[in-house]
């Protein structure tokens, strides 16, 4: 099962989707205006694959 919240992109603001997927315990937020993507575990909220355009890693 899936469901889908719409959301404000923690990135650029813009409307944003939250895919909580049930079967595979995934929570993916992804945005279509600036590329913005996070996939963390629902049961851990780790970090599984990131990617934000104009948000830069710390060294």
């Amino acid at each position: 099962m899936r469901t889908i919240q719409e959301i404000r992109c923690p990135n650029c603001g813009s409307k944003a989707e939250r895919h909580h997927i049930i079967e595979s315990k995934l929570t993916r937020t992804q945005c279509p205006d600036c590329d913005y993507l996070m996939v963390t575990c629902s049961r851990t909220n780790k970090v599984i694959e990131a990617y934000a355009p104009g948000i830069y890693a710390r060294s």
